[in-house]
Parts: structure tokens; C-alpha cells; sequence
């Protein structure tokens, strides 16, 4: 999605000498492809220069134990083959052969991909509640770990699986072309052999026939299966809230309904200050629109990422000019306005509802497992019936740094809970224990969080939030629990590595000036 690569630096296919890797990493081309060169242990790798996620320079990255992480959302690759260790990225890297010969490293020829062998496990098949990030993951990883069985993947939604959160930035705004919102182009689950349906609703689950019935009445039967429902927009019972000029956003059908609503539209009323209510803000401001948001908080972002980022942001969206309303409710939705608690009145002739989700949990409920606030999950995202595993937005699950349970909203943790969800449906015995991550772009300001606060006793800042260059870190007694930058890839990738490991005397670091 990153567009043409300018090709730059040295030509590695007529070779380099090694003392040019002095500092571990170097970006060049070879055969009219933009490859980085990275030397760890020893052992030179050559891959390619760009994330496949969003063509981040993997260049400014992390290079860790035979790894690499890109800066941008952190997806991380295998040096020697270029496999997908961790989400967002779907596609491998490409990997070029390296010759080392008289001090000199040559890149030659690209490599293949690597094949998956197809073999036979206990499990013939699985079936799939929920097309979204952590379905849609949990289907390639099995077909990518070499199952052979049948996949069986329920969509509720008439559209197949996309890249959700652009659909309240880029593509909202109109910057982001159609090719880049399909995960996969149609073609894909066939050649994979993998049962894509659409608009098919799964309405009971039977954990001890193991059958799952649909809307239509079809019975199909499974060897394991995989909820992963998601979760759905809120529409406060406000008065108007159902007028058709009111949206939420959460497929993609709700963004080109906006998108055809704002071609109409003057006036928009975003209700919500949350990321989809900002994010949506931004996008609908670019289009020329006039947009209020109206929120109870005094500051948006407060209770999620503390005053500091919630001011910047704040400020960003005023001087590019959005009208916060704070502090207050909606009382109604008119045909042409939204009325205040405050008194207030606000002209609008198109209406976007940001207030949050509700996870889709009456499936589960109805099957008796066992919910609370989500879908309980042992930390192999298995559920409390055998045979059956939750993942992404429903499921509540052992969060190992604070020994609570918790269950996280954000897109890269449900597509890599659906890889480990996959893995441990093929026996793999594997936790979940991958640090959450998300990212949040509104205008020219990208804040990067990983780990999970609920609460803090405080928020240690180095840097300059409002010159968009800081480190935030929330701190709840001794312990880290999660890190916020601005402008800071880098530190955020370090905070990640950390919490990988549990390194509370590393995190300690963070938010501490210098």
C-alpha cells in the first residue's frame, strides 16, 4: 500500500564491501528492486526494503534475534525467510541469495517463497465464526502451518475481509484507492481451499454435537471451531438515532454509506470523541465539511491516553477546523440538526455515531459458554468448552503482565490471537503472549501505544507532546504498564521488545528525561 519504492543507495547486485555494514544494516538495490541488507551474528540476510504492510522502511526498524520489526505498525519478519512472524503484514518478504567472496557481498537472484507441505492433523475441520481480523488470520495461518483439512470461514457481513481500519482514515477521506482495502482479492480463498462464506449468519453452536446451525437452516458439522464475532457499533438510544441520515461505522458498507451520505452533506455532527469518532472527524473534515463533535469528556482521549495526547489532539483537529462541544450530551437527533443537554442546537444534515462497541457475545452465551464482559479464554484462547476457541474482540483473556483478564479492542491483537488461536487448534500448545499494539492517525499526527493501562497513578512524559516528539509511560505503582509515542518509531518498537520480555527495569526507562 506504500506505493513505488524510489530506489536509492548502492548496487548490491554488483556487490558491496562488508566493512559498508559497519553499523549492521544497508539500504540498496539490486535488480531494480529496493533490498536491505542486515548483518547480525555473523550471517548476512538480504531482504526486501519495504513492509508489506503499508510499505514501512524496514530500514528505520528493529533488528532483533533473527528478526526485523517494521517502525510504522510493528509488524515483524524472519530475517532467513522472510515469513510473517507477527500481524498486520499478510504477505512474506522477499529474500535474495547473498555470496560472500574477498570482503565483498553480492545480492543475486530472488528467492521463491517458501512452501507450506500439506499434512493430515486430528483436526479435518474447522469452522470459523466471524470473517473479520482474527477469522481471516486464523484461516492463513492454518493453511500456512500446512493443514489440509477443511476451512470452513462464516462472514455475517456481504463484504469479504478488509483492512478495517482504514476504512475511518485513508479511505474515508478519500485518499486510499479500493485495491487497498481487500485483505485478500477474491481469488484467494479458492486457491487456498479455503470456504468463504458471505452474508451467512451463524445463529446457534452446539459444543457437544459439534455442529453450528445458520440462518438458513443448514447444519454443518466441526472438528474445532473458532468465534471470533467481533464486535458491533453502538447506537445510543437517543431520540432521532435511528433517522437515516445518522451512521455507524464498522464494515464497509457503513463507510461508502458515509461516503455517498457526505457528498450530500454541508454539516456533520460527530458524536463521539473516541478513535472511530476522531479518525471520522478528520476524514469528513478533509472533504471540505463543516464537523462539530460532541463528548462528555473534557478532553478527549483523557481516561484511554491521558490529557497530554488528548490535548494535542485536540488541538490538531481545532486548527484544522473541527468545533468541539465537550461536556456534553445529545438530547436528539433531528432531520436537520442535533439538539444538546445543554440547551444548544447544532445544524446537520449528516449525522456519524463514535460512541464505542458492544462485543457480539449472544452466540456464545446461547452455547453456554462460559462469558464475562467477553468470551473467557484460557491464555491458549480456548474456551470453556472443548473443541472451542475465541479470539480478537470478544474474547476476555489472561492478561499475563498484571495477572488480570482483559479484553482489548484493537486490530493487530485480534489478527495475532487469530494466529495463535490457528496454531493451538493444530495441537501447538501455544500462548498468547504478544504485547498489544495499535495506532491512531488524525491529520499529520500519529500516536503509537503498546502494552494496556486501564488505570495509572500517573503518566511519566519525556520529550514534547505538543512538538509531536514524546514518550508517555503509565505507570501504576513500580510497574510499567504501557507506552504512547509521538513521532518516536523507534522507542516504540523498544517499548514492545520490553514488554516482551517483561523487562520492568528497561520500562522503567521510558517517560524518564534525559
Amino acid at each position: 500500500m506504500g506505493g513505488d519504492v524510489k530506489l536509492s543507495g548502492p548496487d548490491l547486485a554488483a556487490g558491496v564491501a562488508e566493512s559498508e555494514l559497519a553499523s549492521g544494516q544497508l539500504l540498496g538495490h539490486a535488480n531494480g528492486e529496493a533490498v536491505l541488507l542486515v548483518q547480525q551474528d555473523g550471517e548476512v540476510f538480504a531482504i526486501g526494503a519495504t513492509c508489506t504492510h503499508y510499505g514501512g522502511p524496514l530500514a528505520e526498524g528493529r533488528v532483533g534475534e533473527r528478526t526485523i520489526r517494521c517502525p510504522w505498525h510493528h509488524a515483524c519478519f524472519d530475517l532467513r525467510t522472510g515469513a510473517v512472524l507477527r500481524a498486520p503484514a499478510l504477505n512474506p518478504l522477499p529474500c535474495y541469495d547473498v555470496e560472500r567472496s574477498g570482503g565483498t557481498v553480492r545480492v543475486g537472484a530472488r528467492r521463491g517463497e517458501p512452501v507450506s507441505l500439506r499434512r493430515e492433523f486430528a483436526v479435518r475441520t474447522v469452522a470459523i465464526v466471524g470473517a473479520g481480523a482474527a477469522g481471516e488470520s486464523a484461516a492463513e495461518t492454518l493453511r500456512r502451518e500446512g493443514y489440509d483439512g477443511e476451512i470452513l470461514l462464516f462472514g455475517a457481513d456481504e463484504s469479504p475481509p478488509v483492512d478495517r481500519p482504514n476504512l475511518s482514515k485513508d479511505y474515508l477521506a478519500g485518499n486510499a484507492p479500493e485495491e487497498w482495502i481487500p485483505l485478500r482479492q477474491p481469488s484467494f480463498f479458492g486457491e487456498q481451499k479455503i470456504a468463504l462464506a458471505l452474508g451467512a449468519r451463524v445463529t446457534a453452536v452446539d459444543p457437544a454435537g459439534k455442529r453450528l446451525t445458520l440462518a438458513d437452516g443448514r447444519e454443518v458439522s466441526w472438528d474445532a471451531l473458532l468465534l471470533a464475532t467481533g464486535a458491533d457499533a453502538i447506537r445510543p438510544p437517543v431520540p432521532g438515532a435511528d433517522k437515516p441520515h445518522v451512521h455507524t461505522l464498522r464494515t464497509l458498507g457503513d463507510c461508502r454509506a458515509i461516503i455517498a451520505a457526505a457528498a450530500r452533506a454541508t454539516r456533520v455532527v460527530v458524536v463521539g470523541a473516541s478513535f472511530i469518532g476522531m479518525e471520522v472527524a478528520a476524514s469528513l473534515r478533509t472533504r471540505n465539511l463543516s464537523v462539530d463533535v460532541v463528548a462528555p469528556e473534557v478532553v478527549p482521549f483523557a481516561r484511554t491516553m491521558g490529557p497530554q495526547i488528548g490535548g494535542v489532539l485536540k488541538a490538531t483537529h481545532e486548527k484544522n477546523g473541527v468545533r468541539f462541544h465537550l461536556g456534553e450530551h445529545v438530547a436528539a437527533i433531528e432531520d436537520d440538526g442535533v439538539r444538546l443537554t445543554g440547551g444548544a442546537r447544532l445544524a446537520a444534515d449528516l449525522v456519524v455515531l463514535g460512541v464505542g462497541v458492544r462485543p457480539n457475545l449472544a452466540l456464545a452465551q446461547a452455547a453456554g459458554l462460559t462469558v464475562d464482559r467477553g468470551v473467557v479464554v484460557d491464555d491458549r484462547l480456548r474456551t470453556s468448552a472443548a473443541g472451542v476457541f475465541a479470539a480478537g474482540d470478544i474474547a476476555r483473556f489472561p492478561y499475563g503482565p498484571t495477572g488480570e483478564s482483559a479484553r482489548i479492542e484493537h486490530w493487530v491483537v485480534a489478527q495475532r490471537m487469530g494466529k495463535v488461536a490457528a496454531l493451538n487448534i493444530l495441537g501447538r500448545d501455544t500462548p498468547f503472549s504478544s504485547p498489544p499494539f495499535f495506532w491512531s492517525t488524525q491529520w499529520d499526527v500519529t500516536v503509537s501505544y503498546v502494552g494496556h493501562a486501564e488505570r495509572w497513578d500517573r503518566i511519566d512524559v519525556s520529550g514534547d507532546p505538543e512538538a509531536r516528539d514524546a514518550t508517555l509511560a503509565y505507570r501504576l505503582g513500580a510497574r510499567t504498564l504501557a507506552v504512547a509515542t509521538l513521532g518516536r518509531d523507534g522507542v516504540s518498537l523498544e517499548a514492545e521488545a520490553a514488554f516482551e520480555r517483561d523487562d520492568q527495569a528497561a520500562l522503567a526507562a521510558f517517560g524518564v528525561s534525559r
